[in-house]
């Protein structure tokens, strides 16, 4: 039974693959935070370790809710290791283990390049599919997402020299 909210079937159907492709992207950036919170190594172990574990947790709850707002739309969402693999626009790396820079590295690009998409995906739900709910829930994982961005840039600067007086 197809919902009766105010958007018709064909945008849904849009805004279901939409969120599908997301969800992909967004289970591909929670497994490599996940395997980079496991094989992390070096001086900053103890902090990446743990900071791993709460950013993948994060994604976890991410996860779940864009298949659940693809689910409240009447949709299905892709939930097999292999749909995953097929709709991500994001790349793992299997069998890399690279130093905690590089991870940190791999996660922004990650972290950005969801931020761009969700921007465009944001104005075509609103614009193009007149689905304001699913434009508002995207803009709300984009500054989730920002703020993720942030914090791993953070641990990638440098220490700024004191200034003299």
């Amino acid at each position: 039974m197809n919902p009766n909210i105010g958007i018709a079937d064909k945008d849904r159907v849009s805004v279901v693959k939409i969120l599908n492709a997301l969800l992909a992207d967004e289970y591909v950036v929670y497994t490599k935070t996940r395997n980079y919170h496991w094989n992390v190594v070096g001086p900053q172990f103890n902090d990446l370790h743990k900071f791993f574990a709460e950013q993948y947790a994060e994604l976890n709850d991410i996860v779940d809710d864009v298949a659940e707002r693809a689910r409240t739309l009447g949709g299905h969402t892709v939930a097999t290791l292999v749909e995953f693999q097929d709709a991500a626009r994001l790349k793992e790396h299997p069998g890399q283990y690279p130093a905690a820079v590089e991870m940190l590295e791999n996660l922004v690009a990650d972290h950005e390049a969801i931020v761009r998409q969700l921007r465009a995906d944001a104005d075509a739900t609103a614009d193009k599919y007149h689905d304001t709910g699913t434009n508002d829930f995207l803009v709300g994982l984009m500054e989730k997402h920002e703020k993720m961005a942030w914090m791993l840039r953070s641990f990638l600067e440098s220490k700024t020299p004191t200034r003299s007086r």
